[in-house]
């Protein structure tokens, strides 16, 4: 079992940033990928970023490219979101999610998942 508790989520200015930090016990943090999904509201879970069980690989979505940047500190058991130059629509509650073999950015292969942080950004 791997734990995973979000943080870091608030309410900031469009154009603004934020850093969301993912704090995992239980097993071995280095043994799992992780990730970054987010839901708004009446939408579907979307995939945000991934990186691999190392730091060494990542994944972002089309319109995350550029803005977010996806890292881990193995030592610290600690998965990070740094997400620069907001939008209204990146508006939404954010989830971090683990898995040792995942597909990665696919949610439903993701078998840990944290209770997420709210991310909400004023126009």
């Amino acid at each position: 079992q791997v734990q995973l508790v979000e943080s870091g989520g608030g309410l900031v200015q469009a154009g603004g940033s934020l850093r969301l930090s993912c704090a995992a016990s239980g097993r071995t943090f280095s043994n799992y990928a992780m990730a970054w999904f987010r839901q708004a509201p009446g939408k579907e879970r979307e995939f945000v970023a991934a990186i691999s069980w190392s730091g060494g690989s990542t994944h972002y979505a089309d319109s995350e490219k550029g803005r977010f940047t996806i890292s881990r500190d193995n030592a610290k058991n600690t998965l990070y979101l740094q997400m620069n130059s907001l939008k209204p629509e990146d508006t939404a509650v954010y989830y971090c999610a683990a898995d040792e073999d995942p597909e990665s950015g696919t949610y439903y292969t993701y078998d840990y998942w944290g209770q997420g942080t709210q991310v909400t950004v004023s126009s």
